[in-house]
């Protein structure tokens, strides 16, 4: 028996249009693993952010004598240091705490400008293991005595910016090209005052 006439090549073009569906599946599932792929790297800066954070909390919390020496911002039109940025903390010049609380402060901000770089991961001499551009930034208000642990990194795809949310959102402003890309977290305490002064 031979097929009807109007029936051949009918297969052939069920197999191209069921080839045509699969490849824009596959394209589909490929830009989805990208998303998740660019997700999940977000997601562990944000968290390695946080452990910096909780990080410089503990530091203050420990040496609460030179609390004020711990104050630096990434304020480049003051002429703040860059924490994380590539240039040296500077000293505490203060008369905050003692010689030695002042010296543990500064060992604190030189560490914690380190671990902003990554240097605790090498690879070739290079630091791999920190966030991307990372800055570091300690606030204390005048008024209230609250101080503001923040830091902020370059974000892989642009969002809404920090300050839309919160208007103190500030550290590492305007040093990302875009609002949008730059990322930052905080946390905001007031240090105890154990000697009841």
């Amino acid at each position: 028996m031979r097929p009807a006439r109007h029936s051949l090549g009918f297969t052939m073009l069920e197999i191209l249009i069921s080839l045509f569906l699969i490849a824009i599946g596959l394209l589909g599932m490929l830009g989805l693993q990208a998303q998740a792929t660019v997700a999940e790297f977000e997601s562990y800066q944000r968290g390695q952010a946080l452990i910096l954070v909780q990080d410089m909390v503990d530091r203050i919390n420990a040496n609460r004598g030179a609390g004020l020496c711990y104050v630096v911002t990434t304020d480049v039109a003051n002429g703040s240091p860059q924490l994380g940025s590539g240039t040296a903390p500077t000293v505490c010049t203060g008369a905050f705490g003692t010689t030695t609380t002042r010296a543990m402060a500064n060992k604190d901000l030189l560490d914690w400008d380190n671990a902003l770089k990554g240097a605790a991961e090498t690879k070739g001499g290079t630091n791999v293991g920190g966030l991307l551009s990372a800055r570091g930034c300690v606030s204390r208000d005048a008024v209230t005595g609250n101080y503001r642990i923040a830091v902020a990194w370059q974000g892989m795809s642009p969002t809404v910016a920090p300050t839309a949310v919160d208007a103190n959102a500030t550290c590492g402003r305007n040093q990302y090209g875009n609002e949008a890309t730059r990322r930052e977290v905080s946390i905001t305490f007031r240090m105890a005052d154990l000697d009841g002064v």
